[in-house]
């Protein structure tokens, strides 16, 4: 089964998320600070990580932020419900979501399943299928080879990130809201409000594919209503 790596200093949630990934047959290793986690990353196959925001000597944000330099794993960030700001920050340095504490095990679960589902679909080619290739303008998405390029270009984009653009260059010129935009892609139903999560992405989306950001071509917000791929 898969490889999951869970990094905390505190032991009572290290073994505790170890008790839930373990009863749905993961194999869960385990680091106490960032330095353990990037070591362990370098010799095991990981394929998820959840990472603790608030750690001695290398914190959540900065492991994080190393972690991307090599990886495209899904990260989850364990937050406190008072590091709103550090959530924000995780989102930008790339992590893919986060987990509120105290958390509930069902959730634990839920939200790795739907991150592990999308690393590993977009990891594997299909072995039959029709290429699919939707272009609009520069930009275009090869749903067979998990590959967007701009002009030519190839654009690297984080599974999160491959999804979001996918969903909404399939439904080019319609407006989604955050929530309805979250449920697609995430797949939870739990949506906690996450806006913030998808304005993230769709920021680094923008970088990626737009001239000027700020003036964006392509991903545009529909002030009060959501997101559209313009066409």
């Amino acid at each position: 089964m898969y490889k999951i790596l869970v990094c905390d200093d505190d032991k009572d949630i290290v073994s505790a998320l170890k008790i839930y990934l373990s009863s749905e047959g993961y194999n869960v290793l385990h680091a106490y600070d960032g330095n353990k986690a990037l070591e362990i990353l370098e010799n095991e196959d990981i394929k998820l990580c959840l990472m603790d925001i608030m750690m001695p000597n290398l914190d959540g944000i900065a492991t994080t932020a190393k972690l991307r330099e090599k990886y495209n794993i899904p990260v989850i960030l364990l937050t406190a419900k008072s590091e709103d700001t550090d959530k924000i920050l995780g989102l930008n340095i790339g992590a893919d979501d986060y987990i509120t504490k105290p958390f509930n095990p069902v959730e634990v679960i839920a939200r790795v399943k739907s991150q592990l589902r999308r690393y590993i679909m977009l990891g594997s080619m299909p072995q039959e299928s029709k290429v699919k290739v939707i272009t609009y303008g520069g930009v275009s998405l090869d749903d067979e080879a998990k590959q967007v390029t701009v002009d030519g270009e190839i654009v690297n984009l984080t599974p999160i990130e491959y999804n979001i653009l996918s969903f909404l260059m399939n439904n080019a010129g319609k407006v989604f809201s955050s929530q309805r935009i979250y449920n697609e892609v995430w797949k939870d139903k739990i949506y906690n409000g996450s806006d913030a999560a998808v304005a993230v992405h769709i920021r680094h989306i923008r970088e990626k594919l737009e001239i000027n950001p700020a003036d964006p071509r392509y991903l545009k917000v529909v002030w009060g209503q959501g997101y559209k791929f313009s066409v």
